[in-house]
């Protein structure tokens, strides 16, 4: 198996590699002609301001990039949810990160934190944590899977819900697809192959982790999860164990949603989409 907590030892804790998930853009302006007037080329820092933040752990304030709210459009998005925005990845600023004491999140989780979680991260995370290194005008793909890791071992560290830890997982996964997916575009050589190649191994075993604690949570936790009701949820389980091989547990979710008398005519659509692509599958395998 992958491991996939590699790159942690940047911020000082390379010992959490061994954890169990459930126990630039450089800015610039180019001149087009169009109709005799100049065109300004848009960038991704076009899109992101700084913004404070107090960390509920430490208590100590820092300021670090947020997309700006309403600013990048929606053009598609991939079968597990996972949104495409235009001229950007904004799934890089999901995480928010304290470069005092190393505490992070998901932007929705951030704030949720209890004394018995704090003392946790302060002995398991703060003790050993190096600090950030400084953010340039735009987040690399490197630095924000750097940073969902760290919110994922932060996740467990606090022993918090499955269902955070879950989303966790599927978050960094899509920032590793949107990299592969950034390279494939580049000239390839033998390095970028092998690289896009270690990249999908990586996205895959964070899908599976996915699947795994959607799986668990849908019968242990309340809903909404993660913002999703009954039927999205059972909809994105369906398409995660699809991608991660499980056929089988893949084609009974989805039969969940077909047969959900509160689910609406959109999702199962949706369903019988994903049901088109499994019997692919399933004549590939």
């Amino acid at each position: 198996m992958a491991n996939i907590f590699s790159g942690l030892e940047e911020f000082g804790l390379g010992k959490m590699s061994g954890l169990d998930v459930y126990a630039t853009d450089e800015k610039a302006k180019k001149a087009e002609q169009g109709n005799g007037e100049e065109k300004v080329q848009v960038v991704e820092s076009d899109f992101i301001f700084e913004k404070s933040f107090n960390c509920p752990v430490c208590d100590k304030s820092f300021k670090t990039k947020t997309v700006k709210t309403g600013k990048v459009k929606l053009i598609s998005a991939d079968t597990d949810l996972r949104p495409k925005y235009q001229h950007m990845d904004s799934l890089k600023y999901d995480v928010i990160a304290c470069p005092h004491c190393g505490y992070a999140a998901l932007n929705r989780f951030y704030n949720y934190m209890t004394s018995p979680q704090a003392k946790l991260i302060k002995e398991n995370i703060s003790a050993s944590f190096k600090g950030l290194a400084a953010e340039g005008e735009v987040l690399s793909y490197d630095e924000a899977i750097a940073r969902h890791k760290l919110a994922l071992v932060n996740t467990i560290v606090k022993k918090g819900k499955i269902s955070e830890r879950a989303y966790t997982c599927l978050k960094t996964a899509w920032l590793l697809r949107g990299k592969a997916e950034s390279l494939a575009e580049q000239e390839q050589t033998e390095a970028i192959r092998k690289e896009i190649k270690n990249l999908h191994e990586e996205e895959f075993e964070f899908i599976k982790n996915a699947c795994d604690g959607f799986m668990e949570a849908f019968s242990k936790e309340s809903f909404p999860l993660c913002g999703m009701d009954e039927n999205t949820m059972m909809y994105l389980i369906a398409d995660l164990a699809r991608r991660s091989g499980r056929l089988e547990e893949s084609s009974r979710w989805i039969s969940r949603v077909l047969i959900s008398r509160d689910a609406n005519e959109r999702i199962k659509s949706k369903a019988r989409e994903l049901k088109d692509m499994l019997k692919l599958d399933e004549e590939n395998a």
